[in-house]
Parts: structure tokens; C-alpha cells; sequence
């Protein structure tokens, strides 16, 4: 084994090189996409499962090469239903830096009434941002997840569809202590506020604060679920935080929740 390892690399071409190459990304983009979640142990037994089967492969042990062989090849459909999440998060991730994604050179090339997408998006974050300075005053709490491309799924039967324009009033009305729906979040794809009252899906991430409570891990689920960013108003303290690609940003004043906006929503 030792004799082949090193006639490989004694013959190493440029196509081989980009090989091994390639790998270490994927490997490195799996371990960042991964890291700091229950997944990320889950990936490294994987990888050591993976590399004992070569190793029993090469030294040819036929009874564990059978044993690794039927668990490798269940094991990469248990990966696929495991990793689901991830997966998605890694696709949507590559779709929108691709030149056909809503970030691409091509879409923002052939993109029509700029102008007055601009005044929208401006018309949005201003009642979302009198909202959130409204609830605070009033000691309230809200979750805000705002879509950053086309690629979200939420179940909306949890909550209440809306269907309806983006507003101050109606964002207060939502969250007051009176309303059934202030517990769960509202969903804003644009101008549409979509529904209300959503249950989000929780995060399991071990990087998070410790005290932080279940509507600051909602946030960050959601935005490890989903290309979203989701904005946080405690009830506790009435401070603000932001969660985006399953990270959350405490105690940020309404200045830096515009401009976490105005970036969501013209990306």
C-alpha cells in the first residue's frame, strides 16, 4: 500500500492534481456548512467509516470490506436523508452566485423597472422599520423572516395565510398581546406579507449563546432552513437581532436592521 501511495504521487499530473484539489474544496465547503451543528459529528464518523473501508479494501480483508461495503452504500441514502437540510442550504447557496441566479450578471442584465422596484423595496423596509420602533416602545415581541430569493419553504398551515401589503399597522396589529398570532412569526416575500403566526423550525446549533430563548433559535432555523433573513425583536429587553445563514447578530440598533433589509431584498 505504502508502494502505491507513493508511485501515485511519483506520477502526479495536473489532472490529478485538480482531483484531489476538488475534493479538499468539497470536503472544506462540507466542513463550514457543517461546523458547529449535531451534523457536523455525523460528517466526521461518516468520513471515518469512508476511509476504513479503503484501508480494509487495500489490505484486502474480504469479510470487513463486505461488512463496510453494505454499510457505505446504505450509509450514502441515510447521508442524503440526514443532510437534507444542508443540501438545500448548499444548492440555494450556489444557485444564487451562479450568472443565471437572482444575484448573476445575466439576471441583473435583463432585470426591468429597477426604478420602481427600488421605491417598493424603500416603502417596505420604512414600514417594517416603524413597526419594529412602535413594538418596542410598547414592550412587544416579533419575528419577521424576510425572503432573499425564491427558495423558502415554510409550512404556512402552521400559522394564517395573509396574502396581503406589507404595513405598520398591520405588522403591530399581528404582534400585540391581543392578537392569536403574536407568538408565531410573520413571512414577507417583497412586498407581500404571506402569512402570520408560522412555526418556525427550532435550531440545534451548539455555537448559539447559551441564554438566548426559542424565539432567537426559531430565527436562526429559519435561516438555516431557508435563504431568509429573519429579524428578532425580544419581548425580555426590546432589543434587536438578526439571523442569517444559520449566525444571529445580538443587540443591533434599527439602523443596522434597515440596512440588513435593504441588502435582502435587492441581492
Amino acid at each position: 500500500m505504502q508502494e502505491e501511495i507513493i508511485n501515485y504521487f511519483r506520477h502526479f499530473s495536473f489532472n490529478e492534481l485538480l482531483d484531489v484539489s476538488l475534493v479538499l474544496l468539497i470536503v472544506f465547503q462540507l466542513y463550514r456548512a457543517l461546523r458547529g451543528s449535531i451534523a457536523f459529528n455525523i460528517f466526521i464518523g461518516a468520513i471515518v467509516i469512508y476511509i476504513l473501508w479503503i484501508i480494509v479494501n487495500r489490505l484486502q480483508m474480504p469479510l470487513m470490506s463486505e461488512i463496510l461495503d453494505r454499510l457505505v452504500s446504505i450509509g450514502l441514502i441515510s447521508m442524503i436523508v440526514v443532510f437534507q437540510p444542508e443540501i438545500r442550504k448548499f444548492l440555494i447557496h450556489l444557485g444564487r452566485r451562479s450568472p443565471f441566479g437572482k444575484t448573476g450578471i445575466l439576471s441583473k442584465f435583463f432585470q426591468s423597472n429597477s426604478l420602481n422596484k427600488y421605491i417598493i423595496e424603500e416603502e417596505v423596509i420604512e414600514e417594517i422599520s416603524q413597526a419594529l420602533m412602535h413594538l418596542k416602545l410598547r414592550g412587544l415581541g416579533a419575528i419577521l423572516v424576510i425572503a432573499r430569493s425564491d427558495k423558502f419553504e415554510f409550512d404556512t398551515n402552521t400559522g394564517s395565510v395573509i396574502n396581503g401589503t406589507v404595513s405598520a399597522k398591520l405588522l403591530e396589529s399581528i404582534f400585540s398581546k391581543t392578537s392569536p398570532l403574536h407568538d408565531g412569526a410573520v413571512l414577507i416575500d417583497k412586498d407581500n406579507l404571506l402569512a402570520a403566526g408560522i412555526v418556525l423550525p427550532v435550531s440545534e446549533s451548539n455555537d448559539l449563546p447559551s441564554n438566548i430563548g426559542l424565539r432567537h433559535r426559531s430565527a436562526v432555523g429559519a435561516s438555516e432552513h431557508s435563504d431568509v433573513l429573519a429579524v428578532v425583536l425580544s419581548e425580555e429587553n426590546s432589543k434587536l437581532s438578526l439571523a442569517t445563514q444559520g449566525k444571529i447578530i445580538m443587540d443591533v440598533d434599527l439602523e443596522k436592521v434597515k440596512q440588513a433589509l435593504f441588502h435582502a431584498m435587492t441581492i
